[in-house]
């Protein structure tokens, strides 16, 4: 069952356009990274799937228009931003309180035994709770939301590494059930890189890139190649080339190690490896533009 579906999604805020004619099919089941650099269309995206501002072309999220229809789909969809929007005045039962009244999904019992797992009291103010502790408020309110879509714009921002890695592995362990949908986006890549089954890269407007995981982990690898070898090398048509250290770094799509192996170290690359070759860079490879199929995530791109 497909979750998310647009057909030629375009957004222009005068002569600025924010989104380019998308394509997009995201099944359910699936935990989509959406990665891009700042001004690239994450926010507006994610803002049309939420209802939160109009678009041309076609959207359905969960079945419905986002824009026509939005007070039906936020009964079947959770938000979380920043976790910072929590008004510092209110009191952790006041909280709980708060989501209980507004949201007919949501169950108390399941947030109070989340929250039990913490040092969070509910007589604490939020004002008096560490940013960390925030974030696990944050989250066990909307993991006890009973949502078939959860979107996540840069939820861990400001956190350190510690409750970070915390919060991710709580959406997995505790969220997460192969049914519901998961919309992350975050520009601290590779820590989100094991929870992800898909990911897709913006820029300008433009899906630039998309695959599942599965997929990923098979296409791409990295050389850092002998000098002795470096022509050879270059002659398996890499992707990209940089320099770090005086070695040079290729990165090769459906090149097999096999292959790779008598030319220096094989090394399987990061999401960021990647992004950085496909995203603002002046010879970036051709937008990733796979014919539409079948499989739990597919994705097209139009290429200004």
């Amino acid at each position: 069952m497909t979750c998310i579906q647009a057909t030629g999604l375009h957004k222009s805020y005068g002569s600025s356009v924010a989104l380019n004619s998308i394509d997009l099919n995201v099944a359910e089941g699936r935990i989509l990274g959406l990665i891009g650099p700042n001004g690239a269309g994450k926010t507006t995206l994610l803002n049309a799937i939420l209802g939160l501002t109009s678009f041309q072309g076609s959207l359905s999220v969960l079945g419905r228009n986002p824009w026509t229809q939005r007070d039906q789909l936020m009964n079947d969809v959770a938000f979380v931003a920043d976790v910072a929007v929590l008004p510092r005045w209110m009191r952790v039962s006041d909280a709980i309180d708060f989501v209980a009244g507004i949201h007919p999904r949501f169950d108390r019992a399941k947030a109070e035994a989340f929250l039990a797992r913490t040092t969070i009291k509910r007589t604490s103010k939020v004002r008096e709770l560490s940013k960390g502790m925030v974030a696990q408020l944050h989250l066990a309110l909307v993991m006890s939301i009973d949502a078939k879509l959860l979107v996540l714009d840069e939820p861990t921002l400001g956190l350190d590494i510690l409750f970070r890695k915390q919060f991710y592995d709580s959406l997995l362990n505790d969220y997460f059930d192969h049914h519901r949908t998961i919309l992350v986006t975050t520009h601290q890549i590779d820590e989100i890189q094991y929870i992800l089954t898909d990911l897709l890269f913006i820029d300008r407007g433009n899906l630039v890139f998309g695959c599942s995981m599965d997929d990923f982990d098979t296409r791409y690898l990295e050389l850092i190649a002998n000098p002795a070898q470096l022509a050879a090398a270059r002659a398996l048509k890499p992707i990209q080339e940089r320099q770090t250290f005086g070695r040079s770094i290729l990165l090769y799509d459906r090149v097999s190690r096999e292959q790779l192996a008598p030319l220096g170290d094989v090394r399987t690359p990061s999401i960021a490896d990647v992004f950085v070759a496909f995203v603002g860079q002046p010879n970036q490879p051709a937008p990733y533009s796979p014919p539409p199929v079948s499989t739990p995530g597919s994705y097209t791109g139009a290429a200004q």
